[in-house]
């Protein structure tokens, strides 16, 4: 028989964050989220829960976890769009429909409990974290960035009356030698035009000073109308700086800024770091961190974290201007290709910026949605 608790003990938030490892550890393709980074879910402190609300349950047969799943009740998004939502996140379990159905109705009585009257997902606190189900190109490597999951998930979540709400894609990026001469040309003639110059600076503690605060505006005001986000609280901006700061380097991150200073487009790229991170269970293990720093030093690969243009400059080539520094990267550098990451299906303005580029599509994620 299956039984569904809510994780309460110390014991039980291990088990929560154990499972998925011991689930997914003879599959070459999953990458762990750091460990570290995962356990500050169960903290009170938890940058997120100034304006969310979470449970987190773990579904057991004969004392053995088959299953687990957290919810989300992401009160910022629901107020910025006028919704009654749940979310649904960190959802694993082993190929069997009644597990699936037991965790999930835990979950939607949770929900209804609190009013709510759709759950969708997967999707975190924000997109910062990962989210989207793999339902194409399980054959390929996940980035650190976002989740890997077996096949078999989406026919659980579907069995539990699920249905398709939208669809991420995600695509390797190279050069396409017929436009980078034209990109560039194209570039440097609306730099010119409308006074434009991308940001300096002598290290990456400076750039941050410098512009951090305006990188963070610019992301609320591009990202603002797109499935699922919330505006950066500063304890999302404080994490993101405190994460990210030893792998972003000056080599991939650019604002470009206006005559007045003021930033009208950015990119934000990291070397990948999923080879490295293959079997060490999210631990930094000494061998796993000089992998990584290797990596990080080394890059082979890119990993494409955000691009954002301010929406009054969408249509003064600001875009051509971010493929133009894109193609010298991957040059420059000798980079073998560039992961997107996850793109809206309906952002037509990325998936045009794509157009310019040798673009290979191996990945789709999707989010799902029920009414309670």
């Amino acid at each position: 028989m299956i039984t569904v608790r809510e994780v309460s003990t110390k014991r039980d938030q291990r088990e929560f964050l154990n499972f998925p490892l011991r689930l997914y550890k003879d599959e070459p393709n999953f990458v762990p989220p750091l460990y570290g980074d995962e356990k500050k879910i169960f903290r009170p402190d938890y940058i997120y829960y100034d304006t969310s609300e979470a449970v987190y349950f773990l579904a057991e047969e004969d004392d053995k976890t088959v299953g687990r799943i957290s919810g989300i009740l992401q009160k910022a998004s629901n107020e910025k769009r006028g919704e009654k939502r749940i979310r649904f996140t960190r959802f694993d379990a082993v190929d069997r429909q009644e597990v699936a159905d037991a965790l999930f109705k835990a979950l939607e009585d949770w929900g209804r409990a609190k009013g709510m009257t759709e759950i969708c997902g997967p999707l975190g606190f924000s997109d910062l974290e990962r989210e989207g189900l793999l339902v194409e190109g399980f054959e390929y490597l996940a980035t650190f960035e976002e989740q890997y999951n077996f096949d078999y998930y989406g026919k659980l979540i579907e069995g539990c009356g699920f249905a398709k709400e939208i669809d991420w894609t995600e695509s390797r990026l190279q050069p396409d030698p017929e436009h980078v001469e034209q990109m560039a040309r194209l570039s440097e003639k609306f730099m010119e035009r409308y006074k434009l110059h991308w940001g300096k600076a002598k290290n990456t503690a400076e750039f941050i000073d410098k512009y951090g605060e305006k990188f963070f505006e610019l992301i609320d005001k591009s990202y603002a109308k797109l499935y699922g986000t919330v505006d950066f609280t500063k304890g999302m901006k404080d994490m993101l700086i405190s994460n990210f700061k030893l792998v972003i380097k000056l080599d991939y991150v650019g604002i470009l800024l206006d005559e007045n200073e003021d930033p009208v487009g950015m990119g934000l790229c990291f070397p990948a770091m999923a080879d490295a991170l293959v079997g060490s269970g999210g631990h930094l293990y000494p061998w796993t961190l000089v992998k990584l720093l290797y990596a990080i030093n080394n890059p082979k690969v890119i990993d494409l974290a955000l691009i954002g243009v301010d929406p009054a400059w969408a249509n003064r080539g600001v875009s051509v201007i971010i493929c133009s520094l894109l193609n010298k990267m991957l040059i420059d550098k000798k980079i073998e290709y560039a992961e997107t990451n996850l793109n809206l299906e309906d952002n037509y303005a990325i998936n045009n910026l794509w157009k310019r580029f040798d673009r290979f599509q191996h990945k789709r994620r999707r989010s799902y949605v029920k009414k309670l």
